[in-house]
């Protein structure tokens, strides 16, 4: 979960880390530092707190190298500060290392080091592995050796780079269960934990794969396995480009990935929808989607937002292709012995493709036997390579820390796959054609709810003060009642909890209060009765009420203290709508309590740690 950025070549390093850093803050801002060699050996300047700090520092000094190293940390061993930020180097100040991720035994390895000699500085697992490729080296075996031998001895996951001050041209770099990638330029390469950082730099990159190893000078890249056997790579073409990296003119990542939603639902469907058959083109899946059809039941899993994401598909599937869906959270499937055999297909959904926990769960799941599927956003990512099949978001990059976009965009898909295989089993072509209709308008909805942005901030002034919400819905909109919480949770820092509705009266009815604000996802669809007497509930209890209401529904108006409109579509697609106005209450709230909106504390992007 932390950013890492490397650099060999002709150009004056800093300048390079310090760039990359700010563009990979999202994966960790608790403490930031870089590591460069130059004539005087290799020096170290770390600080905790934002890159803007880091950068305070390492100006005044006039550094000029061209080979370096930088790394922004999310803490998983340590408290953020100076001493346990990285780079880590080792005792004689002749090896210095970054890593992404958590050496799980560390405990006895430092032990071991313990008792021969070693002095740690901080409280970090990354120390221990420095310290343990320094008992190596020390020994009189290569540095090359040497970290192949300490890696060998590491179980956890990691992303490293290395640099020893007695090969001053040359970068080590190995990757286990954390992202790396490696970008090639004229006489030059980049190592970083994602794309972000070197796009503005090249587009010709590899990713390493688990176990493999790469020495990297400034006009040559050698790689192997750990075990020292050889990795033929081949270089591919990023599709990233500056400008869905930058703000764009809005203050936040996160305001411009939310206004951004009409077009990445609309390129999520691009070229999918085939209209006059009613049904989807799934290019990813078309080779193998027999699994998918004949399968005895699904299994989605997943974390975070997109386990919600993941209910909402769990309904669609189970309505239109009639087949059993149970949703796991990814963090505990593999730990309670699922039952799985070749007739269940797993599909595993995650943002960025590398999450640790939803990676374990598709392991563990391909390894009892069953197919499993992927839904992810980023190209080239482990849980695209690791999968027997899946389909992409194209939703572009996601920065903001809270998933806005991105749910949008797994909803569409899971809509996309539910309509392909209901055609092929249940869904007449009158039926699917309707659907694809509706689909094709949602990006015309979607804006037109962005546009009456300013009622929502309205209401979010009347409500920033407030310490508790609760968020209540039913059936397909039960889920974006959890989501629409969660995003409250996180970037505002307001305790919040998703319900479904009628589950109120048993227990959370407990908390209504004048103080307490209870928003109601309310649409016209089945359940509009239900949800209206849900309200009058509230309303007996003083509770105030925000409600998300389909278009000419003049009933709610005397219900509610507040509504907030929604087109009309199909129910199946409503959540596509429903949590736009969810995203935007969130995100003026947190301004309003000015909270740090794409970086909220103790959180980090892509969660490659379990």
């Amino acid at each position: 979960m932390c950013g890492i950025i490397a650099y060999i070549g002709h150009r004056n390093v800093v300048p390079i880390l310090i760039e990359g850093l700010k563009r990979l803050e999202y994966r960790g801002y608790d403490s930031a530092g870089i590591a460069v060699l130059n004539n005087s050996g290799i020096q170290v300047v770390k600080q905790p707190g934002k890159i803007s700090e880091l950068e305070k520092e390492v100006i005044p000094l006039h550094l000029d190298c061209t080979i370096g190293m930088g790394h922004t940390r999310w803490a998983t061993h340590g408290e953020p500060n100076k001493i346990n930020a990285h780079p880590h180097i080792d005792t004689n100040g002749k090896l210095v290392l970054i890593h992404n991720g958590i050496i799980e035994n560390y405990g006895s390895l430092k032990t071991e080091l313990q008792a021969k000699g070693h002095n740690f500085r901080s409280q970090t697992d990354t120390e221990v592995l420095i310290h343990l490729i320094e008992e190596f080296y020390i020994h009189g075996i290569p540095l090359e050796e040497a970290i192949r031998m300490a890696l060998k001895q590491v179980k956890g996951t990691y992303g490293v780079v290395i640099i020893g001050a007695d090969e001053p041209d040359t970068l080590f770099a190995a990757r286990m269960g954390s992202p790396m990638v490696i970008g090639k330029g004229e006489n030059e390469y980049f190592i970083a934990s994602d794309a972000s950082p070197i796009v503005q730099y090249t587009q010709d990159a590899i990713f390493l794969s688990d176990g493999e190893f790469a020495i990297i000078k400034r006009n040559e890249l050698i790689t192997k396995t750990i075990q020292d056997q050889p990795v033929e790579k081949k270089f591919e073409q990023l599709s990233l480009d500056l400008e869905q990296i930058e703000k764009g003119g809005y203050p936040h990542f996160m305001l411009k990935e939310i206004m951004n939603q009409p077009q990445t639902v609309a390129d999520s469907m691009r070229g999918r929808l085939l209209e006059e058959q009613g049904s989807a083109l799934l290019g990813g899946i078309s080779y193998d989607f027999e699994s998918l059809l004949y399968a005895r039941r699904f299994i989605i899993t997943a974390c975070g937002t997109s386990y919600y994401a993941g209910l909402i598909g769990e309904y669609m599937l189970e309505e239109y292709v009639r087949i059993p869906v149970e949703v796991e959270y990814a963090s505990e499937f593999r730990y309670r012995n699922p039952i799985l055999d070749r007739d269940t297909v797993v599909i595993a959904i995650s943002q960025s493709g590398e999450t640790a926990d939803t990676l374990a769960a598709l392991r563990e799941a391909k390894k009892r036997g069953a197919k499993v599927y992927g839904i992810c956003n980023v190209v080239g990512s482990t849980i695209a390579r690791e999968t027997d099949a899946g389909i992409y978001l194209h939703a572009g990059p996601e920065i903001g820390v809270a998933s806005t976009k991105a749910f949008t965009s797994q909803v569409t898909v899971l809509s996309l796959l539910a309509l392909f295989l209901a055609r092929k089993k249940t869904l007449n072509i009158d039926d699917g054609r309707v659907v694809v209709r509706e689909m094709k308008q949602l990006p015309e909805k979607i804006q037109k709810i962005l546009d009456n942005h300013t009622h929502i901030e309205k209401i979010a002034r009347e409500y920033y003060k407030q310490c508790n919400f609760l968020y209540l819905g039913r059936g397909f909109n039960y889920p974006v009642a959890m989501e629409g919480a969660l995003k409250l949770k996180e970037i505002s820092y307001i305790h919040a909890e998703g319900y479904p509705a009628a589950e109120m009266k048993h227990g959370p009815i407990a908390l209504i209060t004048e103080d307490m604000p209870v928003v109601f996802i309310a649409p016209q669809d089945q359940s509009y009765e239900k949800i209206i007497s849900n309200i009058e509930e509230v309303r007996a209890r003083r509770g105030k009420v925000i409600a998300i209401a389909t278009e000419g529904d003049d009933i709610i108006q005397s219900k509610a203290d507040h509504v907030i409109y929604v087109p009309k579509t199909i129910p199946c697609l409503m959540p596509i709508l429903t949590i736009i106005p969810l995203q935007l209450l969130a995100y003026y709230i947190a301004v309003l309590r000015g909270c740090s909106v794409d970086q909220p504390r103790n959180l980090a992007k892509s969660v490659t740690v379990e």
